[in-house]
């Protein structure tokens, strides 16, 4: 192995003795249970901050061909592959006062995009749109959700300000009976659920935050009239103010150096580090899009999801971090020229270049922390995918700051909340404010974070016939509960680019519900044995990551470190996005809606 660590400048055996011992520090015997329900007391925490004028209406009782229900970039892209199917009769139905999804809700200091814009953003050459830069902000997206929502006459009888609290099949008419928080009980021959992954805040149930006194709000209804500022930062009424932040995932990377600049101190409180990357965000080249041809889109997407699902292509055209491990990969094979390599060999492989990527995180740490044991802290030892990778250049530098604090908790996460502040490592940190950058639930009930429940066929809920486990065809399409379709990623393909997945999914719904019409079908729903046929796939598949994500450290990626405690069926298509998408196709050029039971 010394000579494994000379060639390669780090022992790997050292590292999967240091991953675990990180992991199993962290593991926690209540898992999902830790967060609580933002409902009761708690129910502020998921109010609409950014309504400039409450909408008042008369309650709706007529009837839609097409309702679909959530204003993200899944309903917008539902919307807009349906109005180039040649579909009307559409409604939008949005809980926010605006189209936008989650770049609606997140409207925190230094919010943006991730992953690059020239793939993130969906529906660039049908609109005509190119982002201003490689990683465009927040409010940008959330303008452009808007201009999609106009190109494809989406306003045309939209309900926002309305949130959904049961959907209902009526068996007598063949129509769902939604009902709102408006008195709403508007029916429609389908729906189109798309409540986005990540959308209902969640909590820490940390003993005693129901105790605290001071000011307190969530990264997803942030309070600028307690910060001041905007989404560009400048947060001037923080200046006398002591501020604690509680997490350290993708959001609270963005928006802690803004808190940095405006609060008098700020305390970070650390249970895992993030892994951080660089980002070096820049103007969109001109040059470069004259020289887009038709068809670069969707192109680019495609290649930069074989890529982060693990597969190769001759060339990477997104070139950043994301893509870097499988670089790093491709460059490892070829130096074993002319030897075939196992699918355990090329594992190998894979966790070698991982352990490379990782590495580079941990000296990036090293080059820009100035005080050793606070760089220590910072290094995240875990593989790059068991988390959500990050890219910034200004979060570590931040913790160079005289006011800045970071209070590592090496795991255990905080102890306790007081009336007057937080307790962390057996000391207590005094505040005037807690910004809670805790994330969305993932691992919690379907309907729960949905927020209503939907009953199919003989009033069963979708809580009763999922009791066991989530349970579709295709990821799509339930037994039971006709005419609906769901968008998502429960029993579907998962991709890092979500709203690549979207357009999958908008593009097949799209197509079934074209066929329908054209052959004058009425309802349409899977059949028992085919929702059976693909629970059985997605369990026999789930096998293939299991082992990578019981390794990992605990987080919503794996169930909070519990991923045997997930139902196998409750997880995505095992063979990665790229094969799933090739499952539709393919089904799709079968022409003969092959599982779907039609009247």
């Amino acid at each position: 192995m010394a000579e494994a660590t000379t060639e390669l400048g780090f022992d790997p055996d050292a590292l999967r003795a240091k991953y675990r011992q990180e992991r199993d520090k962290r593991l926690r015997d209540d898992g999902n249970e830790q967060y609580i329900e933002v409902t009761g007391q708690f129910k502020h925490y998921v109010e609409d901050p950014y309504v400039e004028e409450a909408l008042e209406r008369q309650p709706l009782t007529d009837e839609v061909d097409i309702a679909i229900i959530g204003g993200g970039f899944g309903g917008l892209l539902a919307g807009a592959r349906l109005r180039e199917a040649g579909i009307g009769n559409i409604r939008m139905i949005e809980k926010g006062a605006e189209f936008g999804g989650t770049w609606y809700w997140n409207r925190y200091p230094g919010a943006a995009c991730d992953i690059e814009s020239y793939v993130y953003l969906p529906l660039l050459e049908e609109t005509g749109y190119m982002p201003p830069k490689k990683y465009i902000d927040g409010a940008d997206i959330m303008a452009y959700s808007q201009q999609i929502a106009r190109h494809f006459n989406l306003y045309e009888n939209v309900c926002f300000q309305t949130e959904v609290t049961e959907v209902r099949w009526d068996e007598s008419i063949s129509r769902w009976i939604i009902r709102t928080n408006r008195d709403d009980a508007m029916r429609a021959r389908f729906v189109i659920m798309s409540n986005g992954p990540l959308n209902r805040p969640k909590l820490p149930g940390i003993p005693g935050i129901d105790s605290y006194k001071g000011h307190t709000f969530h990264t997803s209804r942030w309070d600028y009239d307690y910060t001041g500022g905007n989404a560009n930062g400048g947060l001037d009424r923080l200046g006398d103010k002591r501020v604690g932040v509680i997490g350290t995932g993708a959001t609270a990377v963005q928006c802690v150096p803004h808190l940095a600049e405006g609060a008098q101190h700020l305390y970070v409180f650390q249970r895992t580090p993030s892994s951080i990357d660089e980002r070096n965000d820049r103007p969109t080249d001109h040059e470069w899009v004259n020289s887009l041809e038709p068809g670069w889109h969707q192109e680019r997407m495609d290649n930069f999801n074989t890529l982060v699902s693990g597969g190769f292509a001759e060339k990477d055209l997104v070139n950043d971090g994301w893509t870097e491990i499988i670089r790093n990969l491709l460059f490892m094979v070829q130096l074993e020229k002319g030897s075939e390599l196992t699918q355990e060999q090329l594992a190998e492989k894979m966790e070698l270049a991982d352990f490379q990527k990782m590495e580079q995180i941990r000296t990036r740490v090293d080059k820009i922390i100035s005080d050793p044991a606070v760089a220590e802290s910072l290094k995240p030892y875990y593989r790059q995918f068991c988390k959500r990778p990050c890219f910034h250049d200004d979060y570590l530098p931040t913790f160079n700051r005289d006011n800045v604090t970071l209070v590592n908790t090496d795991g255990r996460g905080v102890e306790r909340i007081t009336e007057k502040g937080v307790v962390a490592n057996g000391e207590e940190y005094e505040l005037d404010c807690i910004v809670f950058a805790t994330g969305f639930e993932v691992g919690t009930g379907y309907s729960r974070r949905c927020g209503f429940e939907t009953y199919g066929r003989g009033g069963e809920s979708l809580t009763e016939h999922w009791s066991d486990g989530a349970r579709t065809f295709h990821g799509m399409h339930i037994a039971g509960f006709p005419n609906c379709f769901q968008l998502g990623h429960v029993q579907s393909g998962f991709t890092a680019n979500y709203p690549h997945a979207l357009n999958e999914q908008a593009q097949h719904v799209a197509y079934i519900i074209s066929q329908l019409n054209a052959g004058n079908h009425k309802v349409v729903e899977a059949s028992a044995d085919a929702e059976q046929a693909w629970v059985d796939t997605i369990i026999k598949l789930a096998r293939v990551n299991e082992k990578f994500q019981a390794d990992c450290t605990p987080g919503y990626y794996n169930n909070e470190g519990k991923p045997e405690e997930r139902s196998l069926q409750d997880t995505n298509y095992g063979l990665g996005p790229v094969a799933f998408f090739k499952v539709l196709e393919d089904w799709r050029e079968e022409g003969g809606l092959q599982g779907l039971e039609l009247s």
